[in-house]
């Protein structure tokens, strides 16, 4: 099975409002009892992302078994609850810190523009539609899958929570889309898009990864160069009840083709050394490395 022949492990609309109330009306801990039970009897049945799940936590150097498989499945749940927390506009911006202070001031000043986010699967950049909301004259634009577009969207509307964010499908990226986000970034909006998420029908090349061939597409890397505004790495990683901010700004000068190579390149290693310090927290669910 191919990964593009399978939907994104994430929950529908009915049980996200579910889980919502629950929330709402018995609190976190309630929820978290109710999701551990839910991924249980979901990870009995999924074959395939297990042995997805097994064959990463193997070449990362970890034991494979069962109870770490399920340890991986389990966190994308919680990861799960944590991005309706945000959604819904409950997540405490307190529990949000920065790995360097560095790069922390760096990027607040580059917020007074617009600026371009490459996020990814690991960890959970949605985390920080709660640090940029905290500006109220910043618009953020967020490229997902189409299904999670619209589950996310109807959740929003559901539960009557203002948003300033748009959500567009990453799939059905075209010219116009291009357009209308450059005038967006150049209005002082900020894009957030991931960099490993992998288009059947997008030109894949093939970089190195934790050792292993992984397929990466040069779309989301192009998209960030022709904006024309500053570039960031991030992830959200989650430490206990909290979660550490890691930044890194793309500083590059040369030629179009070397700049999106080499943010190729160093988008890898950035992720490459944070892997191995939040290994269950590498949320592909499908066979990524060839």
């Amino acid at each position: 099975m191919k990964w593009y022949q399978m939907k994104e492990l994430a929950a529908g609309e009915k049980r996200l409002l579910i889980l919502w109330y629950l929330y709402k009306f018995f609190g976190k801990n309630f929820v978290k009892f109710i999701v551990f039970f839910i991924t249980f009897f979901a990870f009995l049945g999924a074959k395939e992302p297990r042995k997805a799940s097994e064959k990463y936590l193997s070449i990362i150097g970890l034991n494979s078994g069962i109870f770490n498989q399920f340890r991986h499945f389990l966190s994308y749940s919680y990861s799960l609850l944590d991005r309706m927390e945000v959604y819904s506009g409950r997540y405490n911006p307190e529990n949000l810190v920065f790995d360097d202070i560095e790069d922390e001031l760096k990027f607040r000043n580059d917020l007074e523009n617009g600026l371009f986010i490459i996020g990814s699967h690991l960890g959970n950049i949605e985390m920080m539609r709660t640090f940029l909301f905290q500006n109220p004259d910043k618009y953020v634009n967020i490229f997902l899958s189409a299904d999670q577009c619209k589950i996310f969207n109807n959740f929003i509307k559901q539960i009557s929570v203002p948003a300033p964010a748009m959500l567009y499908p990453v799939e059905e990226i075209t010219i116009n889309t291009s357009i209308e986000i450059k005038e967006k970034v150049s209005n002082g909006d900020i894009v957030i898009m991931a960099g490993d998420r992998i288009s059947k029908n997008s030109a894949n090349v093939s970089a190195e990864f934790l050792g292993r061939g992984i397929l990466l597409p040069f779309g989301t890397f192009k998209f960030a160069y022709l904006m024309e505004c500053p570039i960031y790495f991030v992830c959200a990683l989650k430490i206990k009840d909290k979660y550490k901010i890691y930044l890194k700004k793309f500083e590059f000068k040369g030629t179009k083709k070397e700049a999106i190579s080499v943010m190729q390149k160093e988008y890898l290693n950035f992720l490459e050394k944070l892997v191995p310090l939040y290994p269950f927290q590498f949320y592909h669910f499908y066979d990524l490395f060839n």
